[in-house]
């Protein structure tokens, strides 16, 4: 009696939680306190983000939006015109604005925007599910979005990415197109055709936040192009014509598209983006009214094919009436588009690894099953339960969501970085789908025994609770176990070069780190957000001292995190990844003096002596002597000699400070980044500024450099060990346009004023030379060296 009645009350406790009043609410407080977690760390997650707030504490702090920004891209500047568009600097800066009023800083306002669309994101999907299926396909769909690390990672509080907008802005869309689809009654025939019209707007408006939001429109695409085919299948023929709405909604959502870009930017293949501008020169295509490649090509192509095929399926609905025959046109029409899919798939991919290059990049690597799993934990199992609801009493609402899934999945499938997009529909089919298990099992059961039928109704429950609550823990965990790359180390590293470098000094370190440069030391990287072949060279050796002065780098960057990311410098810069090994080696214990570093099958051990160091180094089971020991303790770097003779191409540095020990052989240790890290026999044209004792070092490149400074009312750039010979200053305004360009004789100077009549130029590169050799280069904002630039935090 006492379990049944625990039965009942769990039974009633349940149908009390999925109720709307109560779920909705349920759901988004869930949601919000997962994305919240990370508000317990003092920085933000990853490395873009850093940047993208540099950029709106920058404009803020001018009162403008400056497109032009000479803190990025190396002596070149960076145009943010040429990168996302405005909307996604915009938005965090009007959350602040309003924020601001309550005490809210504007680093906590960024913190929380993308909490607050990512919340959104999971209501509107609720709302939707709610309205094609039910109370209890709804709950179970949004919950598992809520707990999903899938969609927490780029939606979690200090995580700021641009396609947290455009998944947002489908949901919306995605809502926009199911109230309508739901509708029935004549009295609603207007009224449903009108609606139809705003996921059209949602998938243009996309366009102010990201600058790769293309695929919201291959997804309502997809839903408009499967509601015709539900519509045809199922015998209900209006849902053609709802279709045909819904695609001339997307070719008004595309001229939105449009029009966003002439205002705010254009996506990435725009025509003011470089990509775009190639791509279109093979493709042999002229823009014209349309600024964005792939707003040109859908308006030429895919709208009217789309338009097209809903129009064949139309009028097959007058000429059959037989379902079988429908779904044998159905079926050929899948297959052949599966044929076009395979046929075309290499140029499509193709076209994406234009877009966004592959190694090292995480992001742009095909997706494991460990990457799934960790994105959505068991119920991204669960996704082909969805095809239950097809088993019995389909609707076309099944129809427009598996529209979504004909796209994101294999978008999961194919790239880690489109597992957040793709959460929605993992998250609305498992979920979708458990209740469709449950339902036909149900269904199935009636005719057994009592015993067994309940035995297997709990099973069934327990499923459809367990999926949920397993999710929400891995979700969870997994997001408790994400920390942020940026350390104190680095921030106090950042911050003193920051204070002791000239505005317009460019900075060399690895591209991960270049948005911290950014953000810390208001200083502009060589690379940042993206591989640098040519970083990856010098750090290697492959590129000299004369290279370094090409791109005009006045401070050099060494890490512990270089190290730990060796791989990935050797495959950046195109060498053998055989002829370069260096392993970094943590801190495995101690036993009376005898240190030892270890990882997997390799090992260090080191014992200190009076007059020399007993080191060992174990790979696999042989144990060999290296040829040179290296150890840092406090600030100083001091080599040891080894006992006994060297028995391997092996080189050893020891870290007492911050315990570890990186091993290499005799390639790795000749080379820039190992010298400077692990020794002080390094060429005398370096001088190391800073150093915390081996986690972050910076060495000042000695070569002839410019100083930009503001002198009576004037700028002057100021010439250290002043061997040049010339000096190009080009002028540019803010939009990037080239208004000024002459060449000035400075032999024997060692400071020379800008002149006051460079046609209004806003912007000036510098490039010092003597003869033909390139000795410094640079970038600065002519009022930020007048008035002074913006102080970092």
């Amino acid at each position: 009696m006492g379990r049944l009645w625990r039965s009942e009350t769990a039974s009633v406790f349940y149908r009390r939680l999925i109720e709307p009043k109560f779920a909705a609410t349920i759901i988004a407080v869930i949601t919000l306190v997962v994305r919240l977690l990370p508000m317990r760390f003092e920085y933000l997650l990853g490395y873009d983000p850093y940047f993208h707030l540099a950029y709106i504490r920058y404009s803020l702090e001018r009162g403008e939006w400056v497109n032009f920004i000479t803190y990025a891209g190396g002596p070149w500047g960076y145009q943010i015109s040429g990168f996302h568009p405005l909307g996604l600097w915009m938005t965090p800066a009007y959350f602040y604005k309003f924020l601001s009023l309550f005490g809210v800083s504007l680093y906590n306002a960024f913190r929380i925007t993308p909490v607050i669309f990512g919340v959104l994101t999971v209501v509107f999907t609720y709302l939707t599910v709610l309205r094609l299926h039910g109370k209890r396909e709804a709950f179970l769909s949004a919950f598992i979005l809520a707990v999903s690390f899938g969609h927490v990672f780029r939606s979690m509080a200090g995580y700021y990415r641009g396609d947290n907008y455009m998944l947002f802005l489908y949901s919306v869309a995605l809502l926009g197109t199911a109230v309508p689809l739901s509708l029935r009654g004549p009295k609603w025939r207007n009224v449903r055709l009108v609606l139809y019209l705003f996921p059209g707007i949602f998938a243009g408006l996309s366009a102010a936040f990201w600058q790769a939001y293309y695929p919201i429109f291959a997804l309502v695409t997809s839903n408009a192009l499967l509601i015709a085919v539900g519509g045809f299948l199922l015998g209900r023929d209006r849902y053609l014509k709802d279709a045909l709405v819904l695609i001339a909604s997307l070719a008004a959502g595309a001229l939105l598209a449009n029009s966003i870009g002439s205002h705010l930017g254009y996506g990435m293949v725009g025509a003011t983006h470089w990509l775009g501008r190639k791509l279109a020169e093979e493709l042999g295509i002229q823009f014209g009214f349309i600024g964005d490649l792939f707003l040109l090509l859908y308006l030429k192509y895919i709208i009217p094919l789309t338009a097209a095929a809903v129009l064949v399926l139309l009028v097959l609905s007058r000429l059959v009436r037989d379902r079988r025959v429908r779904g044998a046109v159905v079926l050929l029409g899948a297959v052949a588009s599966v044929w076009l899919a395979f046929r075309y798939y290499g140029i499509l991919n193709d076209a994406l690894l234009r877009l966004f290059p592959t190694s090292p990049i995480s992001e742009t690597q095909r997706t494991t099953f460990g990457d799934w799993w960790e994105a959505y934990g068991i119920s991204g199992l669960m996704v082909p339960l969805f095809l239950f609801r097809f088993l019995k009493r389909p609707r076309v609402g099944d129809f427009l969501l598996l529209g979504t899934a004909l796209v994101m999945i294999p978008m999961a499938v194919v790239w880690t970085r489109f597992l957040f997009i793709s959460s929605l529909a993992v998250a609305a089919m498992a979920g979708i789908g458990l209740v469709a298990l449950y339902d036909t099992m149900g269904a199935l059961i009636e005719g057994l025994s009592e015993d067994k039928r309940r035995w297997l109704s709990a099973a069934l429950s327990l499923l459809l609770i367990g999926v949920p609550l397993i999710s929400a823990y891995q979700g969870t965990s997994t997001t408790l176990s994400v920390h942020p790359f940026m350390t104190e180390e680095w921030e106090s590293a950042l911050t003193y070069l920051g204070k002791i470098s000239n505005p317009n000094d460019v900075v060399m370190t690895w591209w991960d780190q270049g948005h911290w440069v950014t953000y810390y030391s208001m200083r502009p990287p060589v690379a940042q957000g993206g591989p640098s072949k040519w970083v990856a060279q010098y750090y290697l050796g492959l590129k000299g001292e004369k290279d370094l002065m090409k791109p005009g780098v006045d401070y050099v960057i060494v890490s512990y995190d270089t190290l730990t990311k060796f791989g990935a410098v050797v495959d950046t810069a195109g060498a053998s990844s055989g002829d370069y090994v260096l392993m970094v080696l943590p801190w495995a214990g101690s036993y009376g003096n005898l240190m030892v570093f270890s990882r997997g099958p390799y090992s260090v051990m080191a014992a200190p002596g009076d007059m020399e160091w007993d080191v060992k180094v174990r790979a696999g089971k042989g144990v060999v002597i290296p040829k040179r020991a290296f150890v840092e303790r406090g600030n100083v770097v001091r080599e040891v000699n080894v006992s006994g003779a060297p028995t391997a191409d092996a080189y050893v540095y020891i870290n007492l400070n911050y315990g570890y020990a990186v091993l290499m052989n005799g390639r790795a240790f000749d080379t820039p980044l190992a010298r400077l890290m692990f020794t002080d026999d390094y060429s005398g044209n370096y001088t190391q500024v800073y150093s915390d004792g081996g986690y972050v070092k910076i060495f000042r490149f000695e070569h002839p450099n410019v100083a930009v400074a503001a002198e009576n009312g004037s700028v002057v750039l100021r010439f250290t060990n002043a061997t040049g010979t010339g000096l190009g200053i080009y002028g540019y305004l803010d939009n990037g346009t080239l208004v000024f360009k002459k060449w000035y004789g400075v032999g024997g100077k060692d400071a020379f004023v800008l002149p006051t009549d460079i046609n209004g130029s806003a912007v000036v590169r510098y490039v010092y030379v003597r003869k033909k050799t390139v000795l410094d280069r640079g970038v600065f904002r002519i009022d930020d060296v007048l008035f002074g630039a913006s102080d970092t935090d």
